[in-house]
């Protein structure tokens, strides 16, 4: 059992936990996570894991408490059972947003969880794509933050080889992601420049750079409402856009966002399966989901047999 890998899973997205241990090629733990008639959740650990290498892969998605909760719970265990080493694999990192005061009297809730997390007992953290560089100062512990530009990379070169490509940032904080993407694909770059005349009015979007006649590739590290991103298309199809494209790492796809995406004047939404999609995303004809598998079982196996992982940050 000793320095032997151990993935376990909580129920936020055990599929992409069974693809990360095919691609190991060990199997899944067996552990028992279940929720009592009052909402408390029992995580049981049916195995002997006592001086392995555990890794835990738990998004913090929606249902963001409980699943956060259950990533809490097993970290301890595992750190009670006698663990070696214990990693906290978060695909999508819930709360990273609120990564700093913007208003008076606010919480920090992206560092609040940080904390948390280390607490409970991680002595490590992999993650994907976090909102914000800066969250990995917040753990102190080792933080790997690797990226899913390979995965989108190598899908959308094979789906525009036909057409000049402009990349685009829907807003000023994304311009240094889609900047890199731009330089992998040799595409031009442009932004969007958003103002809101008054509060709660819909922006006003003006296109920094030239489309017309280009495929326009919407690059954000998330999509939520798709509100902005849903706009940002209409803005790129009025300024002479042949076809618009969005990619994303983590489909959160809230409330009505859905709807707005199949009214939308996107031909195709590409994600990946950070956070699993509910029924009607996994539906849609405009949606794309590309996996992460391979890269955070690569990242597994690399961070247990103490191997450099920086060719992973893309």
């Amino acid at each position: 059992m000793k320095d032997e890998i151990k993935v376990f899973s909580g129920n936020s997205n055990p599929a992409l936990a069974d693809a990360v241990c095919e691609y190991l090629g060990v199997p899944r733990g067996d552990a028992e996570v279940r929720t009592f008639s009052d909402g408390e959740i029992l995580v049981e650990i049916d195995e002997n894991v006592r001086g392995g290498d555990v890794f835990v892969i738990q998004s913090t998605c929606t249902p963001v408490n409980d699943n956060l909760m259950e990533l809490l719970l097993m970290l301890d265990a595992f750190r009670r059972a006698s663990a070696k080493r214990v990693t906290a694999v978060i695909p999508y990192y819930g709360y990273a947003r609120q990564d700093r005061k913007v208003a008076p009297r606010v919480p920090i809730s992206a560092k609040l969880v940080a904390d948390l997390i280390t607490t409970a007992g991680a002595l490590r953290v992999l993650t994907v794509d976090l909102h914000a560089g800066q969250i990995q100062g917040f753990f102190n512990v080792p933080v790997d933050n690797v990226f899913a530009t390979p995965v989108i990379l190598d899908y959308t070169r094979e789906r525009l080889q036909q057409g000049e490509v402009t990349v685009i940032s829907p807003d000023a904080g994304g311009v240094e992601r889609a900047r890199a993407f731009a330089k992998h694909l040799t595409a031009s770059l442009a932004i969007i420049d958003k103002r809101r005349a008054r509060p709660n009015e819909v922006a006003e979007m003006h296109i920094v750079g030239d489309v017309h006649g280009k495929i326009a590739m919407l690059i954000d590290d998330m999509v939520d409402t798709a509100g902005t991103m849903v706009a940002a298309a209409k803005a790129l199809k009025e300024n002479g856009a042949s076809e618009v494209i969005a990619c994303c790492t983590h489909a959160v796809l809230s409330g009505a966002a859905i709807e707005r995406i199949e009214r939308s004047e996107l031909s195709e939404l590409i994600v990946t399966d950070t956070i699993p999609l509910r029924a009607e995303a996994r539906d849609s004809a405009k949606i794309k989901v590309l996996s992460v598998a391979h890269l955070l079982g690569e990242a597994v196996r690399r961070i247990h047999y103490e191997e450099s992982i920086s060719s992973l940050f893309v």
